[in-house]
């Protein structure tokens, strides 16, 4: 079977519907990370479902407590041909958030797969078991096209817990660094810039998640009777809120902005447009950092944003002074940033500007990657894709959201590729989460064409020197069937 052929293949699976079936039973599976209440589904989604798949492929598989509990269970999959060749280590994760069943309108369940012309709701479709199903297909469908050679190895990481922080992935990769030991991530995961073009992105965004309280006193207090002579915790919150971010959504503490913008990477999203998909948002004029286009505020630099705002009940009001107020905020930021002293730069802002009494609580923290624009790997990842999907791919410097990236470019010390196949509109996280049907199809080929390519040696950027150990046979599997 030629390369042409394996794409045919792969496309057949999806047309008679194997990869739908696939991809139902997985979703099926309620893998909610963020509740804390799922970790024997967590434990069973990679024992029954994923193992059962990888081992006939010839991988070795463990699962593997995480390092920190109660985060959920890690997979450590390896296929070995010959350790004289290169690895290929690749990524994704079976948790997904919260079902937030009662919100999907009627007829959709997030637990069963639903098809409604192009659209494929249930969650998890785009984020993540849609993306690792449409890769660990391709893969499987270019061993069949290779007659069970692909001419490298593959080691598998899959986590349950990326939806919760990623709890315990730095520790065991740190742990199991020589058994994770590649030349290459590949993974899937994130958006494409548009859903009609293939994305490749090279790091992401770092996060910096924390919580601001203003405590004034133990309850709350009749605001006729004591309004005026009482802080209103809520008062000040907002207020010192408002030093950090203006009303236009621009950052205005220095520790929290990054370094000026490299021209190569300004130069990168210069022309990428972003907002124009028929489901996309309609951008919000003058928003965000001055001097700088859509696509340059949205990849290339920081953001601070309020997630949520609580004193009181806003749903019933009450005459009543709040006791305290809390703003959960999140910074995304890019490389460059002095993430580890920003909160204590913040907190220096805060103080100087008369606001010692509000309260800096740290969450959730990722920092920020991008692989360089000029690594070979780049321009051979883009020519594979173009080749597979005859379109030529978006390439992005990084995801504006975030990953767990570092722990694969600075742990591991890889470089990093990440080819997604959702779009901004699948209502990730969100009620009736979606997969694009044309979208999946592309993906499957995108992945297949280039899991044949890095086989192909010479014409890879694989270490110098590591192409010349022997290829050992693998399993041999039986070749797919061509669609009649």
């Amino acid at each position: 079977m030629n390369r042409e052929q394996l794409i045919q293949s792969v496309q057949c699976y999806f047309d008679d519907g194997r990869f739908a079936a696939d991809l139902r039973r997985r979703v099926a599976w309620r893998t909610e990370s963020d509740t804390g209440q799922s970790l024997p589904a967590l434990r069973g989604y990679l024992c029954d479902e994923i193992v059962p798949w990888l081992q006939p492929l010839g991988f070795d598989c463990e699962v593997l407590d995480n390092p920190e509990p109660p985060g959920g269970p890690l997979l450590l999959a390896r296929r070995v041909e010959d350790p004289g060749l290169p690895t290929l280590l690749s990524y994704g994760h079976g948790d997904v958030v919260s079902g937030q069943d009662s919100a999907w309108r009627a007829g959709l369940s997030p637990w069963e797969l639903t098809i409604e012309g192009e659209r494929w709701y249930g969650r998890g479709t785009a984020d993540n078991k849609g993306q690792h199903s449409i890769s660990l297909a391709a893969l499987a469908h270019t061993l069949a096209a290779r007659q069970g050679r692909l001419g490298y190895n593959v080691t598998l990481l899959m986590e349950m817990g990326e939806e919760a922080g990623s709890p315990g992935l730095a520790a065991f990769c740190t742990q199991h660094r020589a058994a994770l030991r590649a030349d290459l991530l590949v993974a899937c995961d994130g958006p494409r810039v548009h859903a009609e073009r293939p994305t490749l992105f090279l790091g992401a965004r770092g996060v910096m998640n924390f919580s601001l309280t203003v405590r004034c006193r133990d309850k709350a207090y009749h605001s006729g009777n004591w309004g005026g002579v009482l802080a209103n915790p809520a008062t000040v919150l907002v207020h010192a809120l408002s030093t950090l971010v203006d009303a236009k959504g621009r950052i205005l503490v220095q520790c929290l902005l990054p370094p000026a913008m490299p021209e190569k990477l300004r130069t990168a999203l210069q022309d990428i447009a972003i907002g124009t998909g028929a489901d996309d948002p309609v951008l919000t004029p003058g928003w965000g950092e001055p001097g700088l286009t859509a696509a340059q505020r949205l990849v290339g630099w920081n953001t601070l944003e309020l997630l949520a705002l609580g004193a009181g009940s806003a749903q019933r009001p009450v005459n009543a002074i709040a006791p305290h107020a809390v703003a959960h905020c999140q910074l995304r930021f890019v490389v460059g940033t002095d993430w580890h002293n920003a909160l204590a730069g913040l907190r220096q802002h805060l103080d100087a500007q008369g606001f010692g009494d509000v309260a800096i609580t740290p969450a959730m923290a990722y920092g920020a990657t991008r692989l360089d624009l000029n690594n070979p790997w780049v321009d051979w990842t883009l020519a594979s894709i173009r080749r597979s999907t005859g379109q030529v791919p978006t390439l992005l410097p990084n995801l504006a959201g975030s990953l767990p990236n570092e722990v694969f470019a600075d742990i591991l010390g890889l470089p990093t590729l990440w080819l997604p196949h959702s779009y901004p509109a699948c209502a990730q996280h969100a009620p009736n989460e979606h997969l694009l049907a044309p979208v999946a199809r592309e993906g499957l080929a995108m992945m297949a064409g280039l899991f044949w390519d890095l086989g192909e040696a010479p014409g890879t950027p694989w270490e110098e020197g590591r192409l010349d150990g022997a290829r050992a046979s693998g399993m041999a599997l039986p070749s797919c069937v061509p669609c009649q």
